[in-house]
């Protein structure tokens, strides 16, 4: 009998689309969300420790937009997100981690898929209750997220991996220090996506599709522009509803050194503040059927030739 070999297998998952878009909203609230997948599973973290990440899963090509939010705000249940007003295409921002984890919500629940984090109560700016053992989707390791929902907000590691790491850097794999593939600082912009910029050192952030150049793994924006809120508490322990959570990138109004690799901050899950928006992870991309299959059986086909030969 035929066995799926992990060549096999592996080569199946390379399949999947380099980059993607998901749909949401309706009506005139309808939006696209771009994606890149990031890759490399189970890559070592830098010298700071951060970066390591287990699973292979997808990072937003852009910050979150204001009209996503105003399109939130529009179609979910849920109380209102407040934020900055610059212009439908500029980063929100004034959205606190709790208000960031209840879009991250709407995103999964209007979709199809599990919430990841639980509110016990309506408040928008109240914090999460944590995931407990006897819940569908707790992990012990994060009882921030549950591991049943589709989208999230990325994790420190999640993000300085997307951010910094290059797996295809000259001489091995590894991490930059900035996240435009360089290790000297980005040339500034007010806006514009060619490579090695970034939005710094300026009078206010641009566009969330002109925030500058890529990173290794094509997002855009991770550093400068604005602050961005991740998942994980300061301590990495996840273990404290109240617990500060740390937020990474610089912003606009930072010089250089802010957008470095080895900058990090933290501020409680409930503050709102203009310069810190956010981004949205989301699990790995499935590779269409009809290339699963096609790789499959050209390999099974060249097994069985190898054998009578």
């Amino acid at each position: 009998m035929f066995k799926l070999t992990p060549m096999i297998y592996g080569a199946a998952l390379m399949a999947a689309p380099m980059a993607s878009a998901d749909s949401f909203g309706t009506g005139g609230n309808a939006f696209t969300m771009d994606f890149v997948n990031i890759g490399n599973a189970g890559n070592v973290g830098d010298g700071t420790g951060y970066g390591s990440v287990d699973n292979n899963f997808r990072m937003g090509t852009h910050e979150v937009s204001e009209s996503m939010i105003d399109s939130y705000n529009a179609l979910s249940a849920g109380p209102d997100i407040t934020q900055s007003n610059r212009g439908m295409d500029s980063p929100s921002t004034n959205v606190s981690w709790n208000e960031a984890a209840r879009f991250v919500n709407w995103l999964n629940t209007s979709s199809g898929h599990s919430a990841a984090y639980q509110f016990d109560i309506a408040g928008g700016n109240d914090n999460i209750a944590l995931w407990d053992s006897g819940d569908a989707g707790y992990e012990a390791s994060n009882r921030f997220r549950n591991s049943n929902a589709h989208y999230f907000l990325p994790s420190e590691n999640e993000m300085y991996k997307a951010a910094y790491y290059d797996p295809n850097k000259s001489g091995g794999a590894g991490y930059w220090d900035y996240a435009t593939g360089s290790d000297t600082a980005s040339t500034t912009t007010s806006g514009g996506v060619a490579a090695g910029t970034a939005v710094y050192s300026q009078s206010g952030p641009a566009d969330v599709t002109k925030a500058g150049g890529l990173s290794a793994y094509g997002t855009m924006g991770q550093g400068g522009n604005v602050w961005e809120w991740s998942e994980s508490g300061y301590d990495a322990s996840n273990d404290s509803a109240a617990e500060s959570r740390v937020f990474r990138g610089g912003g606009w109004f930072d010089y250089s050194l802010a957008l470095q690799s080895s900058t990090r901050n933290g501020l409680s899950p409930g503050p709102e503040n203009s310069a810190i928006g956010f981004r949205v992870a989301a699990v790995a991309a499935v590779p269409e059927p009809s290339s699963v299959t096609l790789l499959v059986l050209g390999a099974i086909s060249l097994l069985m030739r190898r054998k009578r030969g």
